[in-house]
């Protein structure tokens, strides 16, 4: 691993009463390098920006890490990289499908992860926002 992942821990343990399998730490110390910033991705096509055609969670998940994978990779990154994931969603119910979907994403990896539930987003069809930090090491 290109850093360290302080505590690692899997999401089955933290909330059994919720079917998840998350690979996740309480910190991430960054070994130098290059830190890559994303802006929350949404569920959308990062060329055209037009919204996927789907209201289902998992759909809409599946859209959002792909879009942090394919810019962290045109950054010059890996999955690996990512260190801190911040997750935005509109309906607390949609919170166990979209981390058994982001958690498909980061196996393995072990970054820092907040969940928030909010409002809205910034287009009432949008279900889960994400964004990420990755840090290239030297």
């Amino acid at each position: 691993m290109p850093h360290i992942r302080h505590r690692k821990f899997n999401t089955k343990e933290t909330y059994p009463e919720q079917n998840l399998d998350n690979d996740l730490s309480q910190a991430v110390i960054a070994k130098g390098g290059t830190t890559i910033f994303l802006r929350g991705q949404c569920p959308q096509d990062l060329d055209t920006a037009e919204n996927i055609q789907s209201n289902d969670p998992v759909e809409q998940t599946h859209k959002v890490m792909s879009n942090i994978r394919q810019l962290v990779q045109e950054c010059g990154g890996e999955m690996r990289h990512v260190t801190k994931l911040v997750v935005y969603l509109t309906d607390v119910r949609h919170r166990e499908a979209v981390y058994k979907t982001m958690g498909s994403y980061i196996k393995g990896v072990y970054p820092v992860c907040t969940g928030l539930v909010v409002v809205a987003l910034a287009r009432p069809e949008w279900l889960v926002e994400i964004d990420a930090t990755a840090v290239i090491p030297d």
